[in-house]
């Protein structure tokens, strides 16, 4: 059976075919990257740092005029989307409610938006990457830029973190109402376009990323589909990824260099990854 991409995975994977870059009208100077998380390590001081939840929807760059994905890509909104927005950069994630990312990524993927589509979406804001001084400055230039809920805008709300048991209660109570997981932000950080642990993400589990180099044939109820996915880690690992697939992903898997997350559970002492699970194509 030849194995086939429909016309949806074909435009959500556009995001994936062009080299990074995101242009930064607000300011010269070119590109902006963004700024990257790195794991929450338990136990550690939480003094000065902040706490919101982590939205899962797709990271998206207002450079004050139009939207770009974090690899640099234009997204097509419709124009009363972005009616009144700030005109400085704002770096935040579209998102379309708690399990919803396939809407939001199919959204953005468009060259022709979909009024529809985009009604159900919002611009969370997290960050100011032009605006100067630490986080904690930042918030509070958020806090004015974005005083009020709006249809499409709103500032994430940013908690300040106490202790190791109130950090934990808190993302059990964001899990529970089906959120992702929690970002933890350094308050005396800078704006700084690159992973450093200045910003952490914290979930009930763990997830990577991983290239797609080819597709596993397979057996039984799968004969003529695809039983897993052949993938390689950044650190050049490779392993099959078949847990997590569903039927429709089995008839038209992500193609070969798509990049897919999965989740996992510590790492076999070859460093493989533990009980692995596809998540998802990875668009942003």
């Amino acid at each position: 059976m030849p194995l086939r991409t429909d016309p949806i995975r074909r435009a959500l994977l556009l995001s994936l075919s062009a080299a990074p870059f995101l242009p930064q009208p607000a300011r010269a100077g070119g590109p902006r990257p963004l700024m990257l998380a790195g794991l929450y390590r338990p136990g550690m001081p939480l003094q000065g740092w902040w706490v919101s939840e982590k939205y899962d929807g797709v990271r998206a760059y207002w450079d004050g005029q139009s939207l770009w994905t974090r690899h640099g890509h234009r997204i097509h909104t419709p124009v009363w989307f972005t009616d009144g927005w700030p005109a400085h950069a704002m770096d935040g994630e579209l998102w379309a409610g708690h399990g919803r990312f396939t809407s939001a990524a199919s959204a953005a993927a468009r060259d022709l938006p979909d009024d529809g589509a985009w009604r159900a979406l919002r611009y969370m804001v997290f960050d100011l990457p032009a605006a100067p001084g630490p986080f904690d400055t930042r918030i509070a230039e958020l806090r004015r830029a974005l005083p009020h809920a709006r249809p499409t805008v709103q500032a994430v709300a940013q908690h300040e973190a106490t202790t190791e048991a109130a950090l934990q209660a808190l993302l059990h109570d964001t899990v529970h109402r089906g959120g992702e997981g929690l970002m933890l932000h350094r308050g005396a950080s800078a704006y700084r376009g690159e992973r450093s642990d200045d910003l952490l993400k914290l979930k009930q589990h763990l997830d990577a990323e991983a290239t797609v180099v080819g597709h596993v044939p397979g057996h039984g109820k799968y004969d003529g589909l695809v039983g897993a996915l052949l993938v390689e880690t950044p650190q050049g690992l490779r392993f099959k990824l078949g847990s997590g697939l569903r039927d429709t992903d089995r008839v038209s898997p992500p193609p070969i260099g798509s990049q897919v997350t999965y989740r996992y559970r510590g790492l076999h002492p070859d460093g493989a990854p533990r009980f692995a699970s596809f998540v998802r194509v990875r668009l942003d």
